[in-house]
């Protein structure tokens, strides 16, 4: 059982990996199957060198793990609650964001 601040310490680092949208892109692909680092820059459009910095804070906040696979290495979440969670944090915020009440929202950019 984990102690508050260790909770804490885990949703901070989860917030972090989700606070660029990159990492988040990563993590979506990622959710639907493995895959090696070439071909996640080919497919999110960056650089290898900006993919491997990105998948670096992954492996270092515990999302994701590096598979040794023959001479290549293969990425995936580090467990599959982790794709539920993806899918439930997306859909909880798309149903928050369609039921903002504050008629100003859109003028203040508030909620």
């Amino acid at each position: 059982m984990l102690t508050l601040a260790a909770e804490i310490d885990v949703l901070a680092r989860f917030g972090r990996a989700l606070a660029d949208p990159i990492r988040c892109r990563i993590l979506l692909t990622l959710r639907q199957a493995p895959a090696y680092p070439a071909d996640l820059a080919d497919a999110l459009e960056i650089s290898r060198t900006r993919l491997s910095n990105h998948l670096a804070c992954l492996r270092d906040c515990g999302l994701v793990v590096a598979a040794p696979d023959g001479r290549r290495t293969r990425y995936e979440l580090a467990d599959e609650r982790l794709g539920h969670a993806l899918d439930d944090l997306r859909a909880a915020v798309v149903a928050v964001e369609a039921d903002r009440t504050c008629p100003d929202a859109a003028e203040k950019g508030c909620c």
